[in-house]
């Protein structure tokens, strides 16, 4: 289980792996399980972060839609990377 932000890094990174080694399929399922897990840990308190995550899932929505895997490689690696890295002051609030 997803409990923190770090072990959401961590499993993005993989699944971003996945997706440019082309087993896109089971990194598709495991990312939903990701996804649920980032929703559920961000404070609603912050419509900031709320957006960030909204735009960066929304763009990896689209990347699917077209089946463009390594669009979605690219945003699990850099984009949500970027959103949750230690000392990012949204991500403060979200591992407490």
């Amino acid at each position: 289980m997803l409990s923190t932000t770090e072990d959401c890094r961590r499993v993005a990174l993989e699944l971003a792996l996945e997706f440019r080694l082309g087993r896109n399929t089971q990194a598709a399922l495991e990312m939903a399980e990701m996804v649920n897990a980032l929703i559920a840990m961000f404070p609603t308190t912050n419509p900031s972060s709320m957006q960030q995550l909204g735009n960066i899932l929304g763009n990896i929505l689209q990347c699917q839609e077209r089946r463009d895997w390594l669009g979605v490689a690219d945003y699990l690696e850099y984009e949500l990377q970027d959103l949750l890295q230690p000392g990012n002051s949204q991500v403060l609030l979200l591992d407490k």
